[in-house]
């Protein structure tokens, strides 16, 4: 895969993939448009952050490319490229309890805090994993 040289597009499967860690210098796009949803997503070497309707989805540090960003009640799924470790958050739903598992390895169990936030890491040991978490329950 490759970084999104647009930094957001949709993709035929109705998931976005956005983010360049690539660029020394911030760059962003505003108000773009997914099923009726503005995303805003920031993204340079060090960050890559993707906002819906206001509201914070995920942030990547240092910055990344997400392949195939898929949202539904149930979790979210993205491929994640980069070139260095990397710790995310994801704004979900508050006090829930998530099963993430990145390459089908299960990370285990966390609960998201009252803002409905999860932090992990990932160390980066190829250019890209597959990141799925799930709903528990």
């Amino acid at each position: 895969m490759a970084v999104i040289e647009e930094l957001i597009r949709k993709e035929d499967d109705g998931s976005i993939s956005f983010g360049n860690y690539l660029m020394d210098e911030k760059k962003k796009v505003l108000d773009f448009e997914v099923q009726g949803d503005l995303y805003k997503v920031k993204t340079f070497r060090e960050i890559t952050k993707l906002e819906k309707n206001g509201k914070m989805l995920l942030e990547v540090v240092p910055g990344a490319t997400v392949h195939n960003f898929l949202m539904s009640e149930k979790g979210v799924s993205f491929v994640v490229e980069a070139k260095e470790d990397l710790q995310m958050t994801l704004e979900l739903e508050a006090e829930t309890e998530y099963r993430i598992l990145v390459d089908d390895v299960n990370l285990g169990k966390m609960k998201t805090n009252m803002a409905g936030k999860v932090t992990f890491s990932l160390e980066v040991q190829k250019e890209e994993y597959a990141v799925k978490i799930s709903k528990i329950g």
